[in-house]
């Protein structure tokens, strides 16, 4: 089954209502062997607050070094979202492969009058897929309320809930107290529970949980575990203090609000649940790490400045009174309100617990469930708003926003996390330049994309000068492929009809059907004149290499790196310079050689190599900067550790080298207030696990996927994107074979509109092609080659002279070819 056929039967189930109940998902997990035997799990239930829970719940545990699985709704994008594994999407094969498993049994429970819903296969298929890649623990968030959910179909270590408002009370309760009833129903027997409660709610926790002979954990204010909100450190990080009963921690969050300091304490207090329930280890190094690495989209995200553009998921009164609060806590002289919510929700509420704005902008995300804009608009014009728009979509309400505000000002969209998707889809978009020498590289690439088999057909044989993927909501797809065909070229659109997640178009003509598209799309609304732009400014990339006013040397030709690695452990050249004047001297012979940048590291990354200290490793590399901080050549620090960089950098380096993608928060802070370029590394483990397989659909299409959040971290942080360069990370958690695709489609990667490196010397990869350690300078500068010519802005390499020779090689042909076409 193709992931197209899977994703339309999946949304197809969403026409099926809700109906409380375990017994379906109970039927559906015993028709793949029961996998829920075969996991632990922490279940986190709540009106607000519990998916910011599970995600630094998940994120601590990851720190702590255990294989963790995190369960959350809704999804911003894709489905895939929802399931996740030490951060990385379900796989669409694994998709796939449970629907094609579970189809004939789904099938016949829906024709008996008996279907299941789409929360409850999508909750079958993140247990299945965890038991079968064998996590150690798996966080699930609760969807709608806690007994009868689809989650509680498992039985759970330890559980929580996070807070009670009065919520869905048509199927919750209509008291405080009958909600909290029905969360608190999932504390497993005998167990701790954890929950941030108060009042009333409280003692009805107290009494589920005494039921079945447990005991509760709360939080709060003179509880067991007790937050405190420190206060906002810098635009998207604030500090809490948690006091438990073992330990004090003090953390950064990347999250604004006092809220979040309950959320953080909540957290810690699962973990420690489950390390006194089964064993499992913390400390508060970990916790501290897991806190701050806790990235939750969506959730107040400031994901510009000057003027702020915040997004948050706040659904309900309560959540937008709490919006307000954080928001007060930002220096701002305007504020601009995008505002679209679902049908069912309480709007007179919501809009009287927002600060009031001096803008307003309704509009209608693309569901069905969302509001019409005009009767939001009524509610903003009851509650005393002035100066009240609406916006056919969501696109257009922002631009309108943009359009009013001044740097000074902050721009609010809020209503309904399916609002905040469509914004963050707008800002985050990638398009990507595909490479497509022949018919049989476009078949490939079409089935990739999901299209059908006549699509298939047609396609590659229109494939011309330039080839765009991206992805657009289903309505963009249709203005889009119309308006492309009409420009001359051709346009295919992926296999996925319902609106569920966004449609994947490829986008094939010549520069002049690509010309004539941008200039008819920039007349349209819906976003369209922003993803012109985009497109647009791949095309000309791609036709014209542009140079930047930073005066690096990949600004304008293929860089070449030199690698000085003064290690006694690294895989190519260990122990050959630890010795300064060894160090200084294969420095000045790099330089000679043809070096733009010396790139210099104290820790080897290869596959079984033992960490060192900071100390140890700024004893190694800064004596060695400080030697040859005169050459005429770039400096650059290969380190993974944020006071390890700082002391480079002081010591005369002015590039950071980051081979974990800046998974340290304070490099990334440590960068932005330098302001030096940063290279942002694809890598799933650091030092290589070289028993780990992951399960990549596409290896380029992935790997640029989760590189696109690396990137918006580190903009969020103060990072220009200019001064961004990213590498896909060659045989760092990939095989020889995929490490090959990186390489051939190295072009690619411009999509995340950054310089792009590629790192390949002497690696592993060779020796798919027959090439031992010993043998590989050969296939090196081949690769070097390649990536060059495939559009590489910096190539990183032990042997200068031999790589420097095939990149002027390159350049000299290209710039050859270019004389004689002008």
């Amino acid at each position: 089954m193709d992931y197209y056929e899977a994703a339309n039967f999946l949304f197809d189930l969403r026409r099926f209502s809700v109906r409380p109940g375990t017994a379906s998902v109970t039927e559906l997990l015993a028709e793949v062997d029961n996998p829920q035997d075969d996991v632990k799990f922490i279940q986190i239930a709540g009106s607000n607050g519990k998916g910011s829970t599970a995600r630094m719940t998940e994120s601590i545990l990851r720190e702590s070094g255990y294989t963790v699985g995190l369960y959350t709704s809704p999804h911003l994008e894709t489905v895939r979202e929802r399931i996740r594994i030490d951060g990385r999407m379900i796989s669409k094969g694994a998709i796939s492969e449970f629907i094609d498993r579970t189809r004939p049994f789904l099938i016949k429970r829906a024709a008996a009058g008996n279907p299941l819903t789409f929360f409850e296969v999508v909750t079958a298929m993140g247990i299945w897929y965890f038991a079968r890649e064998g996590v150690d623990v798996a966080v699930l968030e609760v969807g709608l309320g806690g007994e009868y959910d689809a989650t509680s179909a498992v039985d759970p270590l330890c559980g929580c809930v996070t807070n009670v408002t009065l919520e869905h009370t048509g199927v919750l309760g209509e008291t405080i107290e009958e909600i909290a009833r029905t969360k608190a129903k999932i504390a497993p027997p005998n167990q701790p529970f954890v929950t941030g409660t108060t009042g009333e709610a409280l003692a009805v926790v107290r009494s589920v949980v005494e039921e079945v002979n447990g005991s509760v954990v709360t939080v709060g204010e003179g509880s067991e575990v007790s937050p405190t909100y420190n206060g906002r450190v810098n635009h998207i990080e604030s500090e809490v203090t948690i006091e438990t009963e073992r330990q004090t921690i003090t953390s950064q969050i990347p999250q604004l609000g006092a809220h979040q300091a309950t959320n953080a304490a909540l957290a810690v207090a699962l973990v420690e649940q489950l390390e006194a329930i089964a064993g499992f280890e913390s400390s508060s190094e970990t916790i501290e790490r897991g806190l701050r690495n806790a990235h939750w989209p969506g959730r107040f995200e400031v994901v510009e400045q000057q003027p702020f553009l915040i997004l948050d998921g706040a659904h309900n009164p309560a959540a937008c009174e709490t919006l307000g609060e954080t928001l007060s806590t930002l220096s701002y002289e305007n504020l601009h309100l995008v505002f679209g919510a679902m049908h069912d929700k309480d709007h007179d509420e919501m809009v009287g617990a927002l600060p009031k704005a001096d803008t307003v902008v309704t509009c209608e995300p693309n569901l069905d469930r969302a509001e019409d804009p005009a009767v939001l608009a009524e509610v903003f014009g009851a509650a005393g708003a002035e100066d009240v728009a609406t916006a056919g979509t969501v696109s257009d309400a922002l631009a309108t926003a943009r359009s009013k505000a001044n740097e000074r000002d902050c721009i609010l969209l809020t209503g309904s996390l399916f609002l905040v998707a469509e914004v963050r889809t707008e800002i985050t978009r990638t398009a990507t330049e595909k490479r497509v020498p022949n018919q049989e590289r476009a078949q490939q690439l079409l089935s990739h994309a999901e299209m059908d088999t006549e699509t298939i057909d047609r396609f590659a044989k229109q494939t011309t000068h330039h080839t765009i993927e991206l992805t657009v909501s289903h309505r963009q797809a249709a203005i889009i492929s119309e308006s492309m065909v009409r420009a001359g070229g051709d346009c295919a659109v992926s296999g996925v009809t319902t609106t569920g997640e966004l449609q994947t178009i490829l986008l094939t003509g010549s520069t002049a059907a690509f010309t004539k598209l941008n200039e008819a799309l920039q007349k349209q609304s819906a976003g369209l004149s922003s993803i012109a732009d985009i497109i647009y400014g791949q095309i000309r990339r791609s036709d014209a290499r542009s140079a930047a006013d930073n005066d690096y040397p990949w600004d304008t030709q293929t860089a070449i790196m030199g690698i000085l690695n003064v290690t006694p452990d690294s895989f190519h050249d260990g122990g050959e310079y630890v010795d300064l004047e060894a160090a200084k001297e294969q420095a000045e012979s790099l330089c000679a050689a043809g070096a733009d940048i010396i790139d210099i590291g104290g820790e080897s990354t290869r596959p079984g190599a033992e960490p060192v200290s900071v100390e140890t490793e700024i004893d190694r590399i800064v004596p060695v900067i400080a030697a040859i901080s005169e050459l005429d050549v770039h400096i650059s620090v290969d380190t993974r550790k944020a006071a390890v960089a700082e002391a480079a950098l002081d010591a005369g380096a002015d590039i950071i080298n980051d081979v974990t993608g800046l998974e340290d928060p304070q490099m990334r802070v440590l960068a932005a207030e330098r302001d030096v370029p940063v290279i942002i590394m694809h890598s799933i483990d650091t030092p290589v696990d070289p028993d780990r397989i992951i399960d990549y659909d596409d290896v380029v299409a992935d790997v640029i996927n989760e590189l696109r959040e690396r990137v918006l971290l580190a903009e969020k942080a103060g990072i220009q994107r200019e001064k961004l360069i990213v590498d896909p990370g060659l045989g760092f958690g990939k095989t020889a074979e995929e490490s090959f695709a990186l390489l051939n489609r190295i072009g690619e990667f411009h999509a995340l509109g950054c310089p792009v490196l590629v790192g390949h010397s002497h690696k592993s990869m060779f020796g798919h092609i027959d090439r031992d350690a010993a043998d590989r300078l050969a296939a090196t500068i081949a690769a070097t080659a390649l990536a060059t010519d495939r559009g590489a802005d910096v190539i990183r390499v032990h042997d200068v002279d031999e790589n420097r020779a095939a990149v002027d090689v390159i350049h000299a042909a290209n710039n050859a070819g270019a004389d004689i076409d002008s």
